[in-house]
């Protein structure tokens, strides 16, 4: 049933904030329309060292913060300045362009930072819509049960239930802690294709053993299946498999590389708008010798 099984490479965000990045892969760019997969922290923040993520763009895609422990300020071109605490769901639609900064929040002393950043490509029908934002408190997300196991349902529909993030495709994304020997099953319907991320602990997946930061993906139109060998906490995901290519280049996504080269030329322009509240922006990298049509995904 396994496809390709990810052990995600590190990844320096900047200020020395490490992340592990599972997608895009050399040989699995996606699973289902989920194009972009980092695991942030755990690690410690203060007011001199955290997560700083300056002004930057995005088009053709949604984003999607979930924390586990932490907070960061989310704003954007739109005008929303949000703070994002555990468990609560954070999703932006890029659509045509939108841009956005994120910065770890922290008072006086060390605090610790630990979530997921994850991208999801659009439609190509609907890459150009217009940009938007939705904030989900933690006590909205549904919980799914599944024998002893409890799932926040944080995007999409699963096992009869629906999260009230508005997602575009069809998709699901649960994130969950199991106990040893508890079992979790789960059928892909024929277009469908699934994915099990280890955030901490140990799986036994068809006959093998996967330890934390391991991302395991299974063949479409069979079924995620796995038992957990000690206490764990889990990212299930997946959803639909889109029939066109998708590029990635930078922080912009789309089914058209031609439309990532008139984006490149809008965020030089300053043609996206301003953060609100945020006086830097992180400039066009200026990689010439990696066109578009090869994927490339910059910290």
């Amino acid at each position: 049933m396994i496809e390709i099984a990810i052990t995600p490479k590190e990844t320096d965000l900047g200020d020395g904030f490490i992340v592990r990045r599972s997608l895009p892969f050399a040989k699995k760019k996606m699973v289902g329309p989920f194009i972009f997969f980092d695991h942030l922290g755990p690690a410690k923040v203060n007011i001199d060292h955290g997560l700083k993520v300056r002004a930057h763009p995005h088009i053709g895609m949604s984003t999607l913060t979930y924390l586990f422990e932490g907070e960061i300020m989310h704003r954007d071109t739109l005008g929303n300045e949000q703070l994002i605490r555990p468990r609560e769901v954070n999703w932006m639609t890029a659509g045509k362009g939108i841009a956005h900064s994120e910065r770890s929040q922290v008072s006086g002393t060390d605090q610790v930072l630990e979530g997921l950043q994850i991208w999801i490509a659009l439609p190509r029908e609907i890459e150009d819509i217009e940009p938007n934002f939705v904030h989900i408190n933690s006590s909205r997300i549904p919980v799914i049960q599944s024998g002893k196991n409890k799932f926040n349902l944080v995007a999409g529909k699963a096992f009869g239930k629906s999260s009230p993030v508005p997602v575009y495709s069809q998709l699901f994304c649960m994130e969950g802690k199991m106990e040893a020997e508890e079992i979790f099953a789960m059928d892909l319907a024929e277009d469908i294709e699934g994915a099990v991320y280890i955030v901490n602990g140990k799986l036994n997946c068809d006959h093998k053993i996967y330890e934390s930061g391991s991302l395991i993906c299974f063949k479409k139109g069979t079924s995620i299946n796995f038992m957990a060998l000690s206490g764990s906490q889990v990212i299930i995901l997946g959803g639909e498999i889109f029939p066109e290519k998708r590029f990635i280049w930078w922080n912009f996504v789309s089914s058209s590389a031609a439309k990532i080269e008139i984006a490149k030329m809008r965020w030089e322009n300053d043609q996206f708008g301003k953060v609100i509240n945020e006086d830097e922006c992180i400039p066009l990298p200026r990689d010439v010798s990696r066109p578009v049509e090869e994927s490339v995904c910059y910290p």
